[in-house]
């Protein structure tokens, strides 16, 4: 199985333990279209939209992981979709590892952890994909790799682009 991981994209998705039906609905169709294109979906593997984005990846026939904040799944139990959970014990402080693992992120909503990653994935020189998400501004710009766009297609397919980019 290790072998037909290699060269797999790892996309992450960042959004909030709670969210809406319809951020729920865009998530799963992330996670669903991230697998069909063949992209490992990595999540911060709890509830809200990294639940859905991994029952998505599922029902597209993907793999997921979860970058977990507590030290085991007593502490912190990942979602029942994810296939690789990663406990990390480092609450928070793991978002710097799903920004950095991501080879691009997408962020779905969100609220103040969301924003985390999505500002260490731009530290980090990683593009990201915003789906109704934060609306980031300096100086009356938006971040240079800072992409946001209107629907779940678009942002697995901007994601992809950037890919073969490399």
């Amino acid at each position: 199985m290790s072998d037909n991981l290699k060269g797999m994209p790892i996309i992450g998705v960042m959004g909030s333990a709670v969210c809406t039906d319809a951020e729920g609905k865009l998530a799963e169709r992330v996670g669903e279209v991230i697998a069909q294109r063949g992209g490992i979906v990595l999540c911060g593997g709890g509830s809200g939209i990294m639940k859905a984005v991994c029952m998505g990846a599922k029902r597209g026939g993907g793999i997921t992981i979860g970058i977990m904040p507590g030290s085991d799944r007593y502490e912190s139990p990942p979602n029942e979709f994810v296939d690789i959970p990663i406990f990390t014990g480092m609450s928070d402080g793991r978002n710097s590892i799903n920004a950095k693992t991501s080879e691009v992120v997408i962020a779905i909503a969100g609220s103040y952890g969301t924003l985390s990653e999505i500002g260490l994935a731009l530290k980090n020189g990683k593009k990201v994909v915003a789906l109704e998400s934060w609306e980031l501004y300096r100086r009356g710009k938006s971040p240079e790799n800072y992409f946001p766009v209107q629907s779940a297609e678009e942002a697995v397919e901007l994601a992809f682009s950037f890919l073969d980019e490399r």
